[in-house]
């Protein structure tokens, strides 16, 4: 069964989410390009386990507070949200801007909420040798060009999308400027405190991915206390949805290997 519902977190804090399943909770981030990228993994997961799908505050004409300017702060919303569900033995997916805030939330979980990461082509550090590419200047044929392993099958001309669509896309770019920075894309301080996060991480990387390299993914996974990397091939930033077959599979294996049972509330 599918529930969407906004629920408040802060004073002046609503997250929109769509829930399904039942089982261990899975939080399921998406990245820049919204909700839609990830809606497919979420079904997928939710014959087995209990997913809750947020959408980030201003994306899709959602609601982002002034205070909420930077990843960290989306971090610890979510938190928060884990925190007052009650939930525990959580699995937190994430794709690509949302693999980073999965990270930085847990670094973050000093109480233990959190036992299992997947990150799907995240960016969020920096790797000298692996610059993350500067998405934002790139126009709609580069951004295709640097994400897809078959760009001229997902290549979308700006001209062809209606304009109502258009302005959201827009609204949603405006948004990931603010709180990933332009062009920065990573947290400074973020690779030296991976170490610290012992829960299992395995790290999905499309072999094809030009935006962050699988050479970036490597160095990223050998970052975390107990990170493991599986590159997908004939995929790129988005394997979840070039390789849907092969990515759901991983995870699912990662759902069942890294679940403590937990008996949660919420």
């Amino acid at each position: 069964m599918l529930a969407d519902l906004t629920t408040a977190v802060h004073g002046d804090l609503s997250l929109t989410l769509s829930e399904a399943g039942a089982g261990r909770p899975v939080l399921i981030l998406h990245g820049g390009g919204g909700p839609a990228t990830v809606s497919g993994l979420a079904g997928r997961l939710s014959r087995n386990a209990h997913t809750i799908t947020p959408v980030h505050p201003g994306w899709d004409g959602t609601h982002r507070p002034d205070w909420l300017t930077g990843i960290d702060d989306l971090a610890l919303a979510y938190l928060r949200l884990l925190h007052e569900r009650r939930l525990r033995d959580v699995l937190v997916v994430g794709s690509s801007l949302g693999g980073w805030t999965a990270a930085e939330m847990a670094v973050r979980d000093t109480a233990g909420v959190i036992t299992g990461l997947v990150l799907i082509d995240p960016v969020g550090v920096h790797i000298a040798t692996e610059p993350i590419t500067d998405f934002f200047a790139l126009d709609a044929r580069g951004v295709a060009e640097h994400s897809w392993h078959d760009p001229d099958r997902y290549y979308l001309d700006p001209a062809d999308i209606p304009a109502d669509q258009l302005a959201i896309r827009q609204s949603n770019m405006a948004t990931m400027r603010t709180l990933a920075g332009d062009p920065s894309m990573h947290d400074p301080e973020l690779l030296c405190r991976l170490g610290r996060v012992q829960v299992p991480a395995l790290l999905l990387w499309g072999e094809s991915d030009r935006i962050v390299t699988p050479a970036y993914g490597a160095a990223y996974s050998a970052a975390f206390g107990n990170g493991r990397l599986e590159v997908i091939p004939e995929a790129g930033h988005l394997p979840q949805i070039e390789q849907p077959e092969a990515t759901f599979a991983l995870i699912e294996a990662h759902l069942r290997r890294t679940s403590t049972g937990s008996v949660t509330t919420g």
